[in-house]
């Protein structure tokens, strides 16, 4: 099969480095306090995240850690964004709900307009945004994490309709383990981490989704980022990898195996800011 030339869109992303990273309690089923973090290699690898992105052309912002939040490291959660306005993150956890203070300060500095969730809600790790998709539709993903009544709130905040699909596989806990955006109507997803309903909806709305299987979305290769050519994995994704080469798309992996130590990946460490 053959496909249209998959065109790159410089973006403008937020992370934070993982100077406080460890893993000190568990809140998913990939965290495992008994074995210990390699803090030196963690930062390395984010920072061979944070160049290769840099290096494909997109602008990187980079949000201060604080000592005590091990998690902050996960930039994904901390907020969505769509159009310039700001989505507040509201977590579930009380480990890591200091963390939404810190995303708040970075776009209040920053001017964006920002409404804080009242709602639990864990910003773009239940969140994605397919701007070329139906007029442009929020994917909104609830079962573990981000409550149902959030995409309600979510819409009239943002003013894009939003979607939403119920994750029911505990080690797929936030849509961007489940499901990703390859560029601005595509994407790729595990359909066994939805329920059948949510399945179907898939299914109708993109019938021409990158369908991954189970060992792909245990590898995190659905924790990816993309800039509509480029897709970044990690390196253990590589059937995922294969798989995004075959619909026409330009895959680069980066190894993150320390991140993978705290149920996160790719996209988990990268917040895209859409102004």
């Amino acid at each position: 099969m053959s496909y249209p030339e998959r065109i790159p869109r410089n973006r403008t992303y937020l992370m934070c480095p993982p100077e406080h990273y460890t893993v000190e309690y568990a809140i998913n089923p990939w965290m495992d306090t008994t074995i210990a973090v390699d803090a030196a290699l963690a930062l390395k690898q984010w920072d061979l995240l944070r160049t290769t992105l840099d290096d494909l052309g997109h602008t990187i912002h980079v949000l201060e850690p604080v000592a005590g939040l091990p998690d902050m490291v996960y930039a994904a959660n901390g907020a969505f964004s769509v159009d310039g306005r700001v989505y507040g993150a509201r977590f579930k956890y009380p480990q890591r709900s200091a963390e939404a203070v810190a995303h708040q300060g970075f776009y209040r500095t920053a001017g964006w307009s920002l409404t804080i969730g009242e709602q639990v809600n864990e910003g773009e790790g239940d969140f994605a945004y397919l701007p070329e998709a139906y007029g442009g539709l929020v994917l909104a993903g609830y079962g573990f994490r981000t409550d149902p009544a959030a995409h309600a709130e979510a819409q009239e905040v943002l003013g894009r309709p939003v979607l939403s699909l119920h994750l029911v596989d505990p080690a797929f806990y936030h849509l961007d383990t489940a499901l990703a955006a390859l560029d601005d109507r595509h994407i790729a997803y595990y359909p066994g981490a939805f329920s059948p309903a949510s399945q179907q909806v898939l299914a109708q709305l993109f019938p021409d989704a990158v369908l991954a299987d189970r060992a792909d979305a245990e590898a995190f290769g659905l924790n990816l980022v993309s800039d509509g050519r480029h897709v970044i994995l990690n390196t253990e994704a590589v059937a995922m990898g294969d798989k995004v080469r075959e619909a026409g798309y330009l895959p680069v992996h980066v190894e993150l195996t320390e991140l993978k130590r705290g149920g996160g990946s790719v996209k988990c460490a990268v917040a895209e800011l859409r102004h």
